[in-house]
């Protein structure tokens, strides 16, 4: 096991052999408990730091804007985007960050604010872990619609399982090939009755 997933599952961050709705029409036996994770800050800014080191050094410096979905994405993404200008000379341009919410329906939603940040910038799309892919693939096209451009995704834990390309780069700080994502509606779980997780 890499120290990295050790780090995760010691922490109690990745947990197995549940039954979690993911909250984009699928579920699974895995999930990475953002919870856990950003219950000490000290957490995140390690893994952040970590992500970061794993990154190109051109892709970091050409990094204008950090985006991420609430909760875990965009608080991962704010700790990057500083520890990011924390490496650069001051007289590179300050990251910028433009997190990804959701609307009354919980659909994910780049609010008119952001939508100025991440206009002609240069976007790193992040998250705490990549299931099907889809979160990311909806995060990219709410930011190409506003008209900044997707350099490349990361996360932190990476299920092997992504359904989408999204043809730019993806770097995870582990890889963890879980069981297979299934749809709500022919998950084998709920057919059998298994409680979703909840924590």
């Amino acid at each position: 096991m890499s120290t990295h997933l050790q780090r995760l599952t010691d922490h109690g961050v990745l947990m197995v052999n549940g039954h979690f709705d993911y909250g984009n029409g699928y579920h699974g036996s895995v999930y990475l408990n953002p919870h856990r994770l950003f219950q000490h800050p000290s957490t995140i800014w390690r893994f952040a730091q970590d992500l970061i080191d794993a990154m190109p050094g051109d892709l970091v410096a050409s990094v204008e804007v950090v985006s991420g979905p609430v909760m875990g994405g965009a608080l991962l993404a704010h700790t990057m985007a500083g520890l990011m200008d924390g490496r650069r000379p001051l007289s590179h341009p300050a990251s910028m960050f433009a997190p990804l919410s959701m609307d009354s329906h919980g659909a994910l939603v780049l609010r008119a604010f952001y939508q100025d940040v991440v206009k002609e910038r240069r976007v790193l799309l992040v998250d705490d872990m990549r299931n099907t892919g889809k979160t990311f693939e909806r995060g990219k096209a709410l930011i190409e619609a506003a008209g900044g451009t997707v350099i490349a995704t990361v996360e932190i834990c990476d299920r092997l399982e992504a359904m989408v390309d999204l043809g730019v780069p993806n770097i995870a700080l582990v890889d963890y090939p879980a069981p297979e994502n299934y749809p709500a509606d022919a998950c084998p779980l709920c057919k059998a009755g298994t409680a979703v997780t909840s924590f």
